[in-house]
């Protein structure tokens, strides 16, 4: 089990994980939680949804970010799903990153869990994977608690 700030996720074979909080852009600001998994090593300078990462997977390999958003976006629109997502193969989008890489394809849920607001980010190295990959992300946000 790995924890981080809060964000407990066990650690599944062959998953790299790592997390920050993120420096607050004003004092009064939270400074919110960041934490990554991967089946690729993972590198102090990967951007918080990914850049850098991406284009490491191969076509079997897996990203996703969890990314905590301020405590005032609790209860907006956006956050109404409540605990974490379950993916679907249909969930995933060719095109669906920042920065569009061929063969890859994404996913992003917004929710609340623990009265905490998150996205999760997933890019999956190999869109044609994408019901395997699924598989292997679920199997990874069930050995998830938040805190």
């Amino acid at each position: 089990m790995k924890v981080v700030h809060g964000f407990d996720i066990e650690l599944k074979d062959g998953w790299h994980v790592a997390g920050h909080r993120q420096t607050p852009e004003f004092p009064e600001q939270a400074s919110n939680v960041v934490v990554h998994a991967s089946t690729v090593p993972l590198r102090r300078d990967d951007g918080d949804f990914g850049s850098g990462v991406a284009e490491r997977l191969g076509p079997d390999d897996l990203f996703c970010s969890f990314f905590e958003y301020d405590a005032a976006s609790v209860g907006s629109a956006l956050f109404t799903a409540q605990g974490l997502p379950r993916p679907r193969p249909s969930d995933f989008v060719v095109g669906a990153q920042q920065r569009a890489l061929p063969g890859q394809s994404g996913a992003q849920y917004f929710f609340t869990q623990a009265d905490r607001a998150w996205c999760l980010f997933v890019v999956l190295g190999g869109h044609s994977r994408r019901q395997s990959g699924a598989v292997r992300v679920g199997a990874l946000l069930k050995g998830i608690q938040i805190a």
